[in-house]
């Protein structure tokens, strides 16, 4: 079987050639598009990233070319149209976890570099200034952190901040009973979560319910100066209601590894390209905000997971079974 793999990046191609070493694979650099799907002509199945356009015209055009198998390389699948797959009779398998603990641990690696300003002590300290004033951070524990989704990754976020001796509030509509057993997790309305959290982390799929979770009603909610993680989808968060309360200090730290708009500007260089995103822009020049460029899942661990899991859901279509990883259409 011949598999065009779109939006193949350096990091994950040696892990994909070793897992997918029985198929033909086309490694294409180039985002699946309407533009670029005819590339996969030849090709019984594609494998796309989580930036790829996988809408209805696109898959039309998939299926015009032969595609018969939509492989992804993530967990989220919100740039897939689901009812169009099924019409077309393309069958769709994800990857539904890789490892909650790498996005979990670059969560609190987020928390702890706003918290103690290490980007900014690192800068000061490579042009010789060696200074404290004005590095100040305050203790985790004792904190209430609040925690917007307890799936896998959000139920290791807590059992980290556990450890850091934080109380932990929680929402989501599936309640998990050992979180509250094992870290006294107490259990909230998302604005109540809001109002009360000194740290409020997210770790909810992107569907219409939430979307924008975070916006100018909730953020009014919560405590001045508040800080904000999202390593989740950039989508639950309006990140133009985010920088009304940075400007006034209502939040007072914001790290997101996500972005509603990073389609075609993460997973990229554009160091020689004049930045065309003015939310952005104006995100990047705010010293009390980091942002990562989608990476949080970025670790060994992880991307072998993702290739093996992958090449499992190929296997399975080559030899006419289901993958329990397949998606409802």
């Amino acid at each position: 079987m011949q598999v065009a793999v779109y939006s193949t990046h350096k990091f994950e191609r040696e892990y994909l050639k070793k897992a997918l070493s029985n198929y033909q694979l086309l490694l294409l650099e180039t985002r699946l598009t309407l533009e670029t799907a005819s590339l996969a002509q030849g090709s019984q199945a594609v494998s796309i990233f989580v930036n790829d356009d996988a809408s209805a015209p696109v898959l039309q055009k998939l299926q015009e070319v032969g595609v018969k198998y939509l492989a992804l390389r993530s967990a989220g699948y919100n740039h897939v149209d689901l009812k169009e797959a099924g019409r077309l009779g393309i069958r769709v398998a994800r990857v539904p976890e890789y490892s909650p603990a790498a996005i979990a641990e670059h969560t609190i690696a987020l928390m702890l570099a706003l918290n103690r300003k290490l980007i900014k002590a690192h800068s000061r300290v490579r042009d010789m200034n060696f200074s404290l004033d004005g590095l100040a951070g305050f203790d985790m524990s004792g904190k209430t952190a609040g925690i917007i989704g307890t799936g896998k990754i959000g139920s290791a976020v807590a059992r980290i901040l556990h450890g850091f001796e934080c109380k932990i509030l929680a929402y989501d509509p599936h309640q998990n009973e050992e979180l509250k057993i094992k870290y006294n997790v107490q259990y909230l309305d998302c604005l109540t979560v809001c109002q009360q959290s000194d740290i409020i982390t997210l770790h909810l799929p992107l569907t219409n319910e939430s979307r924008y979770i975070i916006n100018e009603e909730c953020i009014n909610n919560m405590k001045h100066g508040t800080m904000l993680i999202n390593t989740s989808r950039g989508g639950l968060v309006n990140t133009k209601d985010v920088i009304k309360a940075l400007k006034t200090g209502k939040i007072g730290f914001f790290g997101m590894d996500v972005y509603e708009e990073e389609e075609g500007l993460f997973f990229e260089d554009h160091s020689d390209d004049i930045l065309q995103d003015d939310v952005i822009s104006r995100l990047m020049s705010f010293q009390n905000v980091i942002i990562t460029s989608h990476q949080a899942f970025l670790t060994h661990e992880a991307l072998l997971k993702i290739a093996e899991t992958t090449s499992h859901n190929l296997d399975c279509w080559e030899k006419g079974i289901p993958s329990e990883n397949e998606l409802q259409l």
